[in-house]
């Protein structure tokens, strides 16, 4: 567990630099008179139809790292002659054409939807498959590089790379006089430098090799991997449909400035789940070995700490970004189109707190030998997000594609958690969560009317640094998570204090 969280901490404070990055091109976006709020809404439509994309290109191959490589690395002896990445690396680029080919195919379909609300989609539509081609390459990279114990630095690029690499082509956009068009065509080659960073890496540590021999492992298991593909690729489609469709919903009836409106209040209220992504990459080569070894208790502590902890940073960061959201819009002079998503958050950040405080759940369930729920759960939350999204937000604007991924969301746990306790007797929650809860309800409280008379930055300022002392003085001193004190030792021991 110690490792794991050492590696959850270093990524999730370098994936904090690169929200760091995104903060700053998030203020850049919605700077009244830099972007259009349309501009801005297409670069995050080429992030959601360049994931829907991916979907449907990467065949569920990331699955194959996370449940066979102990296998391969078990019974192989040297990563020369290891040809799982060779494998897959070789699918991924048969999916990519597959996929490519169907866009060219439904194009027309794209044009009726978009062309009237969203017309920037249908212009720069081929540009998306630069963008999907090297996500979903640097995908494959990522999961090898999670499988063999290096997460920090595929963490540090997906998260503090891609944003960086923004920031570069943003102040291109600004000294070419906003030339826009140049913008969106390198936007669409961002992935590429995370890609070709994470090779040289792997190069650099002899883990990458080219591999034209099939191995008796890929001999014995090829059935069974095609089987946990063919499922996961479903579920994986399932899951990127749902995540996906809130946003094409509105770009579709509302047009790309509310698009941009919502992405950009659910972009707030997704910096709580950092953590959760650092912790899901430590976690996943340590879920596959104890499920090999049939090691109940190291799966059962690694769940219940994940909830425990997950809920208690999720809790502490929405508190923060809550109480201080009127003054933040107001602050980055932000176009006043992006302050009626001030609700969005809201529940979008419930949503996420939901998701973290149920702990690792879909990688426990991803790594069984009941991997196939994992597809049938995501079609669940597909058939429950899809309709009430188009319903929702057709009636009720942006805030009703927040409701429809709040209940979507917490089904979709709860038949989650329900399964796990059927099956394997397996649960989150323990004596501390209910401290938790109270913990963070009690200082949000004591801070929100202390400092309610205060605007601005004073007040920001004032509001943030309060809550942090307090919130991380009261949870050490009453001891409200046993990962608590032992995280506060280890940030003295490396700081010397």
């Amino acid at each position: 567990m110690s490792s794991i969280r050492r590696q959850s901490i270093v990524s999730s404070l370098l994936i904090y630099v690169g929200f760091g990055f995104g903060a700053l091109n998030t203020y850049l976006f919605i700077k009244d008179g830099l972007f259009t709020p349309e501009q801005y809404g297409l670069t995050r439509a080429f992030i959601v139809i360049g994931q829907f994309f991916y979907g449907f290109a990467s065949f569920g191959l990331t699955s194959v790292f996370y449940k066979f490589y102990p296998y391969y690395k078990d019974n192989i002896s040297g990563q020369n002659k290891n040809d799982l990445l060779s494998i897959t690396l070789l699918v991924a680029l048969v999916g990519f054409c597959l996929t490519f080919a169907g866009g060219v195919f439904f194009e027309s379909i794209v044009v009726q939807k978009f062309i009237a609300k969203s017309p920037l989609v249908v212009k720069y539509f081929y540009w998306i498959f630069p963008f999907t081609f090297f996500l979903l390459f640097f995908s494959l990279l990522e999961a090898y590089a999670w499988s063999i114990g290096k997460a920090i630095l595929p963490n540090f690029l997906k998260e503090a790379g891609f944003r960086i690499s923004t920031t570069l082509i943003i102040v291109l956009f600004i000294v070419t006089g906003k030339n826009f068009d140049l913008f969106i065509k390198l936007f669409s080659l961002l992935y590429a430098f995370s890609f070709i960073a994470l090779l040289t890496y792997l190069i650099r540590l002899n883990e990458f090799h080219i591999v034209t021999e099939v191995s008796r492992v890929t001999k014995k298991f090829w059935k069974k991997m095609l089987t946990l593909m063919a499922y996961v690729y479903g579920g994986s489609l399932v899951n990127i449909g749902a995540s996906s469709v809130d946003f094409l919903a509105i770009a579709s009836f509302q047009g790309l400035r509310y698009g941009a409106v919502f992405d950009f209040n659910s972009y707030l209220a997704s910096v709580i789940q950092v953590p959760q992504r650092s912790l899901i990459s430590t976690t996943i080569p340590v879920l596959s070995r104890a499920w090999k070894e049939k090691d109940m208790a190291t799966i059962d502590r690694i769940y219940k700490r994940s909830s425990l902890n997950l809920l208690f940073i999720s809790i502490f960061i929405f508190s923060i970004i809550w109480i201080n959201y009127d003054d933040a819009i107001t602050a980055l002079d932000a176009n006043p189109i992006f302050r009626e998503g001030k609700w969005v958050v809201f529940f979008l950040a419930l949503k996420n707190i939901i998701d973290m405080g149920t702990g690792v759940n879909g990688q426990i369930i991803a790594t069984s030998t009941y991997w196939r729920f994992d597809f049938f759960s995501g079609v669940v939350l597909l058939l429950l997000a899809v309709p009430l999204n188009i319903y929702l937000v057709k009636n009720y604007g942006i805030i009703g594609s927040a409701w429809s991924n709040l209940l979507a969301y917490f089904i979709y746990n709860t038949i989650r958690l329900l399964f796990l306790k059927q099956k394997f007797n397996l649960q989150p929650f323990s004596r501390f969560t209910a401290s938790v809860l109270t913990h963070g309800i009690i200082c949000f409280t004591l801070t929100y009317y202390l400092f309610k008379g205060l605007n601005g930055w004073t007040g920001m300022i004032s509001r943030t640094l309060f809550f942090t002392f307090l919130s991380g003085a009261s949870a050490w001193y009453f001891n409200i998570s046993p990962d608590i004190r032992q995280v506060f030792e280890t940030v003295q021991k490396r700081l010397r204090l």
